[in-house]
């Protein structure tokens, strides 16, 4: 495999020239970007991140060209911001398959992950990596459906694009085209195939347990017979009048029951003040137990060491190795200007010579070590990618 990483801003242009030639049917680009503000989004003619996306690809036509909008973007050890990153990856004995699937509304999640599951299914799949826009999708149900499909010896990993701490507008790209309500994945196909991943948080858990006592999907209404929202507003205080965003300094712990033997974590999405409800990217069931949960900056920098540790591969890489660091926004507005130290963690317990690159999402999808994937929040979920000599 060859492997190049390198970013694209407006004031400087590309960091390096000229871009690598290394397009071919295998090879894989994935490219991550600032959504921007209403006129000057990725999608729109005139932000230089268009272009640049644009010039990606016509430079890699025969590649499979996959990437996302963020809430900021990371390369190597660093943050950037209204940035494109880029990883192009050419493998030589692993072959690639890429899925597109509309979605329009939360209900059509679970439908979308078993169209794309479907589509990507082979004997030969080993790993599929998963980009979708980040405000109509049910994380969960997307997921399920994916699990529903796919065998358990496939990797699933990826995460829900961003749109900074505006909650607006969110997109992935397939190849040059920007796709405002959609969900893409590629599916890594062969025994050559190295993929391994890692997802940990590092958040407290405090307050009272409470109840789900109201719910449809992932819209929470009542909490042990009280309403949702009326009672985060009271865990919140001042903060209350910033949401949803603040909600994401205190996201919510679905506590371990029946089979499920880890805690799950959701922040939120929207809030509704005339229902008093609060609606999750992920589903909220009825019957299990709550509580809040509230920042360690010590614990975030040890779970992003932690994550990297599990997506390590085990052993020293054969060749390049690709990190693919997807981590919540939540961290990054409570780590603030320590944000670069979970960045910089991860590559100092990854092998050296491991190229990153990765972004601040709106939800991540990872196995939490091993089995079926799940959705989570407030997680550094890291993917590496890498294939046998």
């Amino acid at each position: 495999m060859q492997l190049e990483t390198f970013f694209f801003q407006a004031d400087s242009g590309w960091s390096i020239s000229p871009l690598p030639d290394l397009d071919s049917d295998n090879t894989l680009v994935i490219a991550f970007g600032a959504a921007g503000e209403s006129s000057g989004r990725v999608g729109s003619s005139n932000n230089p991140l268009a272009g640049a996306l644009a010039e990606l690809a016509e430079h890699f036509p025969n590649a499979t060209l996959m990437g996302c909008s963020t809430a900021g973007e990371i390369f190597g050890s660093k943050l950037l911001d209204q940035s494109l990153t880029v990883a192009v990856l050419r493998f030589e004995h692993v072959t690639l398959r890429q899925s597109l699937s509309p979605i329009n509304s939360a209900q059509d999640s679970a439908e979308a992950g078993r169209r794309i599951a479907a589509d990507l299914l082979d004997d030969q799949l080993r790993a599929v990596f998963i980009l979708s826009e980040g405000l109509s999708v049910n994380g969960s149900e997307l997921v399920c459906g994916l699990n529903d499909v796919l065998p358990a010896h496939v990797t699933i990993t990826g995460g829900l694009a961003g749109d900074g701490d505006r909650f607006q507008h969110t997109c992935v790209m397939a190849s040059g085209t920007i796709c405002n309500s959609a969900i893409i994945a590629v599916g890594l196909y062969g025994d050559a195939v190295r993929v391994a991943h890692g997802s940990m948080g590092g958040w407290d858990i405090f307050g009272m347990q409470r109840k789900v006592t109201r719910s449809v999907g992932n819209t929470l209404y009542e909490l042990d017979g009280q309403p949702a929202l009326e009672l985060y507003k009271k865990y919140l205080g001042e903060r209350a009048a910033g949401l949803p965003a603040t909600g994401l300094l205190f996201p919510l712990a679905l506590l371990p029951s029946g089979e499920r033997q880890e805690a799950i974590v959701r922040t939120i999405l929207s809030i509704n003040e005339q229902e008093q409800s609060i609606t999750f990217a992920g589903n909220i069931p009825m019957g299990v137990m709550t509580q809040l949960m509230r920042a360690n900056f010590d614990r975030l920098i040890d779970g992003a060491c932690d994550a990297a540790t599990h997506a390590s591969l085990g052993s020293p890489a054969e060749g390049p190795l690709l990190s693919i660091a997807i981590s919540c926004i939540g961290r990054r507005l409570v780590l603030g200007e320590r944000t670069e130290e979970e960045i910089e963690a991860t590559l100092e317990m990854l092998p050296d010579g491991t190229r990153q690159i990765g972004f601040y999402a709106y939800g991540e999808i990872s196995p939490l070590a091993s089995g079926n994937c799940d959705l989570h929040y407030q997680t550094m979920t890291l993917t590496t990618i890498g294939e046998a000599v």
